[in-house]
């Protein structure tokens, strides 16, 4: 059977719409990127990962929290609200990995605690994504996968990739943001959750882990679109 004609088959099977967009989120480490890319191959979908190489804040953030974290989130903002509108407007069929909506539950909301954002900034900068993104006008995916796991199971995953900043980064830094995520996706509301421990279920390796994962994803999808029409 061909790769196009098994995606099909996998799609009709579990009845996903083509149409459907599916986005992952996660704490760093969790393995979002590569859950992604087994997802969207399987489902013959198209992928949107975050783009950071024409940023022109990051570099210039990383010396200096304090003075350029607004500038920085505001472009994620815009730079996610394009690619969110993108996804729909092409007509679906895509795995996105992080959601706009993580930026302002976790990390515009960490930075604004730590003291690199100023409360006018932080107020300016939650206006403006309640404004944008939590209307009905704009649209929201059909299912957000949260993968999820222990404390040291994601530390140890995080070890294990060694990137050289994140090396360098306390304990206690990936130990907040870890607790963040999690206050985060129990009070997030904005589309249906699926709770997937990366424990559990191997996209890679295990057909089994397939057919649950994809069975609990078109019970989500249905769901919601039933709720829609």
């Amino acid at each position: 059977m061909s790769t196009t004609n098994r995606n099909q088959t996998l799609r009709e099977k579990y009845q996903i719409p083509h149409d459907a967009v599916i986005t992952i989120a996660g704490t760093v480490g969790v393995g979002k990127s590569t859950f992604t890319r087994a997802l969207a191959d399987l489902l013959g979908f198209r992928v949107s990962f975050e783009k950071v190489d024409n940023n022109p804040y990051l570099n210039r953030f990383y010396n200096d929290f304090s003075r350029w974290s607004f500038h920085l989130q505001v472009y994620f903002l815009a730079e996610r609200f394009k690619e969110q509108k993108r996804m729909f407007e092409y007509g679906g069929g895509f795995v996105q990995d992080r959601s706009i909506y993580e930026d302002t539950g976790i990390f515009a909301k960490m930075l604004y605690e730590q003291g690199h954002m100023t409360e006018e900034d932080y107020q300016t900068y939650t206006q403006l994504f309640e404004a944008m993104v939590m209307t009905p006008y704009f649209p929201h995916p059909d299912v957000l996968i949260y993968l999820e796991g222990g404390f040291d199971d994601v530390l140890h995953r995080v070890k294990e990739r060694g990137r050289p900043m994140e090396q360098q980064t306390p304990v206690a830094y990936w130990e907040d943001l870890f607790g963040r995520y999690e206050n985060w996706i129990n009070a997030f509301t904005a589309c249906p959750v699926l709770r997937v421990n990366i424990n559990e279920y191997d996209l890679m390796e295990d057909m089994g882990s397939v057919e649950v994962v994809l069975q609990r994803v078109s019970e989500k999808i249905q769901t919601v679109r039933d709720l829609r029409r």
